[in-house]
């Protein structure tokens, strides 16, 4: 695609997002950027969810994936269902009965200082590097499509990405996120749609054919019962509720929208809905996947493959085809859908690390509004610096095993948080609350360890069942040194 043209489309979009921020940013003041003054409609809130949710990761590979996996990532999904129930049900009522802007307030009221402490800094870590790979993949698709073209390095190709995002983030925050979300939620949605409308075009599969055409597919399998098989149906259900829960009722970055809503019972609609518009929204991009694949059979085209058959790289396949295969207008939605994809989550992860930082570790009692706002502008502005040195280092490394192991090490945080949670819900008991940094370092490394030896202990993957376990560790050492 002609590297003007994608300039164009990027300063067309940042347009719109800045023109939104405008409007947003309106009778403002300290609290807004952390709570949106708790006046968000829940449906509004519900349905940009989506965008935020569904990184430029998930934009890329969910699709390919299905050529290695079939359908199988739907059972996960599945498991989403049950883990928000227990988010509605369970921590959304203790959150606004405390009335937290962090959600790791609740560690300090309920355990202590230090588990306060050790729960925001997890989630900082994780977030922090989960938000940057997210962006380190996109910036690499824009970088090929874009900056190449300018011969503008790599770096300075990051600073472009998270300067734009912060100007239209830095005075309202979550309030003009809750809002931007809709557009790039609606963008990213659309963007799918049109790729898919022009493949089944170019397949001849008529409309009333296309449900068919999907489900009689060889990838289209949903459910897997061999239980050797790391997609084992109730693996994958269980670890489905287990990441709703651990990596969303317990990650700022996915209830701070939630809390934004005007009180408790629009919060939990806005979770059911979410829910259900997450679960139809996966079920499309599998489809977009089965789609992709039969118009590379129709098409001749050969994909690269290991010795066992698996296909090699499938994350690059929706770019490959929609940029080289499909035509302008599939390109044009592909760049749409990734710059939405990753604009929606980066600036919610931006606001989140924010707000985690500034209620968890500043003292603002005494300050004015003006010091206030001041702060947290100055820890926002740091936040934006750190994730371009993180980005910076996976590009130095430049290593897809290391950054993936990485990415599954930063899965690994919310294990701690899992545990502190569910001590804190479910026992009455106070625990020596200095030990607790000590404590979720051991368990992350220790189910590391089981993690890396379950297929020789046990005689298969743990996989992302590892949170429990992790969960169950954490818990175990808060129990053995309670008071």
């Amino acid at each position: 695609m002609n590297p003007i043209l994608v300039l164009l489309i990027l300063c067309g979009y940042f347009g719109i997002l800045l023109l939104i921020s405008h409007f947003t940013s309106r009778k403002t003041d300290a609290e807004t950027y952390f709570t949106a003054n708790r006046s968000s409609p829940w449906y509004i809130v519900a349905f940009g969810m989506i965008g935020s949710s569904l990184s430029g990761i998930t934009f890329i590979s969910v699709p390919g994936m299905v050529g290695n996996e079939n359908f199988y990532y739907f059972q996960l999904v599945l498991g989403y269902l049950v883990g928000y129930g227990v988010i509605s049900g369970v921590l959304l009522p203790l959150y606004y009965r405390l009335n937290l802007v962090s959600i790791y307030g609740y560690l300090g009221q309920r355990i202590g200082n230090y588990s306060h402490k050790t729960g925001s800094l997890f989630f900082l870590l994780s977030q922090s590097i989960g938000a940057s790979l997210r962006l380190f993949v996109v910036a690499e698709v824009l970088q090929l499509t874009l900056f190449d073209h300018f011969q503008i390095p790599f770096a300075f190709t990051v600073i472009i990405i998270l300067v734009m995002i912060w100007i239209y983030t830095k005075k309202a925050g979550i309030k003009t996120i809750v809002w931007t979300d809709i557009f790039q939620t609606t963008v990213m949605l659309t963007a799918v749609i049109g790729v898919l409308l022009i493949i089944v075009n170019a397949l001849g599969i008529s409309f009333f054919d296309l449900g068919g055409a999907i489900s009689s597919h060889k990838y289209s399998t949903v459910f897997n019962w061999d239980w050797h098989h790391e997609k084992y149906f109730y693996k994958q259900f269980i670890t489905g509720v287990l990441v709703a829960i651990a990596m969303n009722g317990l990650d700022q970055n996915e209830m701070q929208k939630s809390l934004t809503c005007r009180n408790l019972k629009d919060a939990q609609k806005n979770i059911s809905l979410y829910s259900l518009i997450l679960v139809v929204t996966n079920l499309l991009f599998l489809s977009l996947g089965v789609l992709l694949y039969m118009y590379i059979e129709n098409e001749g085209i050969v994909l690269s493959a290991s010795q066992s058959g698996k296909f090699v790289d499938t994350d690059t396949i929706f770019s490959m085809l929609s940029m080289h295969h499909l035509g302008g207008l599939a390109g044009f939605l592909f760049l749409l859908g990734i710059a939405s994809a990753a604009f929606s989550s980066a600036d919610s992860a931006l606001a989140s690390l924010t707000t985690a930082f500034y209620k968890d570790f500043i003292i603002d009692e005494f300050k004015t509004e003006e010091e206030k706002i001041k702060v947290r502008k100055r820890i926002n502005l740091i936040v934006s610096i750190f994730l371009v040195f993180i980005i910076l280092l996976f590009r130095a490394i430049n290593n897809e095993s290391v950054i993936h192991l990485v990415f599954t090490i930063a899965g690994y945080t919310y294990g701690p948080l899992l545990g502190m949670f569910a001590f804190g819900l479910f026992t009455k008991w106070k625990t020596n609350d200095k030990w607790m940094p000590a404590i979720a370092v051991f368990s992350c490394v220790t189910s590391y360890f089981i993690s890396s030896n379950s297929v020789l202990w046990f005689g298969f993957d743990l996989g992302y069942t590892v949170l429990l376990l992790n969960g169950i560790i954490t818990f175990t050492g808060m129990a053995l040194i309670r008071k």
